[in-house]
């Protein structure tokens, strides 16, 4: 056999392209001895040899697990382990559905709080609805505020109880 044509075999069967016959005739092929083999294709020879060597050796004989190979046993598995994952599965399903429909629920709602402030936000061509917007505004700000002096009144009163007791 040609170099070239060997050379065009082991590139084949480098990518892993090569046909059942091409590697039998790069088995052969290195199998000789050849005095005057190219520096690249020395390389390969000892890889075919190996081959060659090992075929030799026979595969030791394992009947025990012969036996267990030709007879697959599965595990038995509970009946009320199946049944509780069958229902997990659907459970999961279950969830994961109120989930999502959840979050689509917000988004709308968000959505419309978003649509309402901002026709609620140009206000400037009707004095009496810009009027009433501010004075909204003004009440919940006004309410927090509220909110914050009733806690501070609670504080003070803690405060000057424990002044008294210091004091006595």
């Amino acid at each position: 056999m040609e170099f070239n044509k060997v050379r065009e075999l082991l590139d084949r069967y480098w990518d892993g392209t090569s046909t059942l016959e091409e590697e039998e005739a790069l088995r052969s092929f290195f199998s000789r001895d050849i005095a005057n083999l190219p520096a690249d294709l020395k390389e390969a020879q000892p890889l075919f040899s190996y081959f060659a060597a090992e075929r030799d050796i026979p595969m030791p004989v394992f009947p025990d697990i012969e036996i267990a190979v030709a007879q697959p046993q599965t595990p038995a598995r509970p009946v009320k382990q199946m049944i509780w994952q069958h229902w997990m599965k659907y459970a999961a399903v279950l969830l994961i559905a109120v989930g999502i429909g959840y979050a689509i629920r917000q988004a709308e709602s968000r959505h419309d709080q978003i649509a309402v402030a901002v026709s609620e936000q140009d206000t400037f061509d009707d004095p009496e609805k810009a009027f009433a917007v501010t004075q909204k505004a003004l009440q919940l700000l006004s309410r927090n505020l509220n909110k914050g002096t009733a806690q501070m009144q609670k504080l003070a009163y803690f405060n000057e109880a424990t002044e008294k007791i210091k004091a006595n």
